[in-house]
Parts: structure tokens; C-alpha cells; sequence
């Protein structure tokens, strides 16, 4: 599974990102849908959205990315899935607490550029 913590990658470009944060999500889900109808991404892909960002794209699952949304925390909601896919999981996140939780469940973990440069930039 490719698990992707949407605000940290998101948040980790200067993009103006912060002023809509819903359009923000729903340009990246485009982008990494895109990707893994194009056959650059590993199925199944995972994107957790947080906060205002949850209002830009809804639940569910289409082309390929299963949208999930954190009801409080980020971080335990990646947790939780990385978990329950029994370290079976590459996680993209530059959040080093983050980072450790998931590899002490097997997990893997990438940086947000592995990911932006599938994505195109």
C-alpha cells in the first residue's frame, strides 16, 4: 500500500497552498489520481486529508486512491492504516515522529520529493 500524509506533502512546497486549503487537496488528488491511472503509482493508494483540506475532496475510493478523512489527528489516522496493512505499506511523510511510528510497525517511508517526482514537480 502507498500511503501519502496529504498536508505534509502538500505543505512541503511553497505553492500558496495555505490560502485554500480544500483547493489545495483537490488539485493534489487530482494529481496522484492522474498518477495512478497512468500506472506510476502501486495500487492500493492511500491519501489521508486532515483539517479544512477534508472539504476539497470526499471520501472514497476513485480511479485507484482510496481518500480517507482524519476525524481529529493526522498522524493516528496514518498510523492506524499503516497498522491495519500489516507493514505492508510505503508511507510518504518528512515528519520524523511520524516516520518512526510507522517503520516500528514494518513500515517504509519516503519523502515527499519520491512522490512529487512521480507526480510531475
Amino acid at each position: 500500500m502507498l500511503l501519502i500524509d496529504a498536508a505534509n506533502v502538500v505543505g512541503s512546497r511553497p505553492t500558496g497552498w495555505w490560502r485554500d486549503r480544500p483547493g489545495a487537496a483537490t488539485e493534489f488528488v487530482g494529481r496522484v489520481r492522474s498518477a495512478a491511472r497512468h500506472g506510476q503509482l502501486t495500487d492500493p493508494v492511500v491519501v489521508v486529508l486532515e483539517g479544512a483540506a477534508r472539504s476539497g475532496v470526499e471520501e472514497g475510493l476513485a480511479d485507484g486512491v482510496r481518500v480517507l478523512h482524519a476525524p481529529l489527528d493526522g498522524d493516528d489516522t496514518l498510523v492506524r492504516v499503516a497498522g491495519d496493512a500489516g507493514g505492508q505499506v510505503v508511507l510518504v511523510t518528512a515528519d520524523r515522529a511520524l516516520r518512526r511510528r510507522v517503520e516500528e510497525l514494518g513500515g517504509e517511508v519516503v519523502g515527499p520529493r519520491w512522490l512529487l517526482d512521480r507526480l510531475g514537480g
